[in-house]
């Protein structure tokens, strides 16, 4: 087993948020703030918001070889190549925002940080939102998406012997869900798990007390929102694929845990770390000190968020080299 955890920070009476992750959080609480009557706006029209409100924070960045958008089985792909070799390693890499927000252009950016930092090909997947698509309608579009990668990714440049999964918040989730699904189906595993500030279970930690708040992003009463409109009922709660943080973890490829230290999940982060490591899951875990739930977006202003995904770059790089 290797367990690779830098030490817990405990939370002070000072919860400063790290002020450039701060500066794209007020951004986004004063772009939400201007405009009127939110409440009263159909779940469709807050879905065009939140593309539009972030849209600044996804320009920039690495310039990519090819992006090429395709279908499979009804749902979209982007393939990002940073550059024309072939036979290059990938990963899927799924987007957060509750499972029922956000998208591949929301995320455009960091998925192409992540092709350029890594040199690998990265896929991004814009699967069924929920409450229009409950459980387990987004676990089965990604994992088709993977046998996709494997069975066809060749012709795209992408080793199919080489691929890992990512993703974050309920993106995470998916990942391991994912790598969880195919044990289920005895399909070879991949070659590893990028996860940043994943949402593993349903239950409330300490964390939630403590961070909870518009400066850390994301909310308690927001996130239990996300869960319910994302799962069928009480019974999904207990459904390892849904809350992966009941389940039986052995046999599951080797993890990259992003963990924001002011995030309303962070408790939980640190629990499915703990138990990776119980089932001898080779697991390295780090600590963004100050960090936010969704600072990884902060990347145009942040230093921390630009160190996290060097990190979780150099360690995917690293990782799919070795096969």
């Amino acid at each position: 087993m290797t367990l690779e955890m830098a030490p817990k920070t405990a939370a002070g009476a000072d919860q400063m948020v790290d002020p450039e992750i701060a500066t794209f959080v007020r951004a986004i609480n004063e772009s939400y703030a201007k405009v009127e009557n939110i409440a009263a706006m159909t779940l469709p029209e807050r879905r065009v918001l939140a593309e539009e409100i972030r849209k600044p924070w996804r320009t920039g960045g690495p310039e990519m070889h090819e992006t090429v958008d395709i279908e499979v089985s009804g749902v979209r792909l982007r393939i990002y190549r940073p550059t024309a070799e072939t036979g290059l390693p990938a990963m899927l890499y799924i987007h957060g925002g509750g499972w029922t927000l956000f998208s591949i252009e929301t995320h455009d950016r960091l998925m192409r940080e992540y092709a350029a930092r890594a040199g690998v090909i990265v896929v991004g997947i814009d699967y069924s939102l929920a409450p229009e698509a409950k459980f387990p309608t987004a676990l089965e579009e990604v994992y088709a998406a993977v046998l996709w990668m494997r069975e066809s990714g060749g012709a795209h440049g992408i080793d199919t012997d080489r691929i890992a999964i990512g993703g974050d918040s309920a993106g995470a989730n998916l990942s391991v869900a994912t790598c969880l699904l195919m044990r289920e189906k005895e399909s070879r595993p991949l070659s590893g798990m990028l996860l940043n500030y994943g949402a593993y279970g349903c239950e409330h930690g300490p964390s939630y007390v403590r961070f909870d708040g518009p400066e850390y992003t994301l909310g308690a009463e927001e996130m239990d929102w996300f869960w319910d409109s994302y799962l069928r009922g009480d019974e999904d709660r207990r459904n390892p694929l849904a809350a992966p943080i009941g389940a039986d973890l052995s046999g599951l490829p080797p993890v990259f845990m992003a963990v924001a230290e002011y995030d309303i999940l962070a408790d939980g982060n640190h629990d499915m770390a703990e138990k990776f490591g119980q089932y001898g899951v080779a697991t390295r875990v780090e600590i963004y000190p100050r960090a936010t739930h969704s600072f990884l977006e902060a990347m145009s202003v942040s230093a921390v968020a630009n160190r996290a995904i060097a990190d979780g770059a150099a360690w995917l790089a690293a990782n799919l080299a070795q096969g």
